[in-house]
């Protein structure tokens, strides 16, 4: 009976530990990126290098990019998030273009290309 107690403890430090480490992996964040073209590379340009992008083949109407990144820590004051345009994209202008345009446009701005029929739109958004 003497051994169980000692045992007994050391589980139940494993299971506390166990979940604060789950606890901190929580803040994993997912992005819809649209197309699977460059998925990786937009989302490291979008949410930065430690970010990746995966193709997921299970998507109704074909494959789409999914971005996981870490999230950003809730501030004291929640900001909102307003859209915008930044013009089209083309071959002249993809998706890099389109962030930058939109950083340059808007303060503190990210952008991403969406297809509409036969033309690409560069979509903002950015804190307000």
């Amino acid at each position: 009976m003497e051994r169980i107690t000692p045992l007994v403890l050391l589980v139940s430090l494993l299971i506390m530990f166990a979940s604060v480490v789950n606890q901190t992996r929580a803040n994993i964040c997912v992005d819809g990126l649209g197309t699977c073209k460059s998925c990786d590379q937009r989302c490291k340009s979008k949410h930065g290098p430690s970010s990746q992008g995966d193709c997921d083949d299970r998507s109704i109407g074909g494959p789409l990019c999914r971005c996981h990144y870490q999230c950003e820590s809730p501030s004291v004051t929640p900001r909102n998030t307003c859209n915008g345009g930044a013009g089209l994209c083309s071959v002249k202008c993809p998706q890099k273009c389109c962030d930058i345009n939109c950083a340059y446009k808007y303060a503190g701005g990210s952008g991403m290309c969406y297809t509409l029929g036969n033309s690409g739109v560069c979509q903002c958004k950015y804190p307000c």
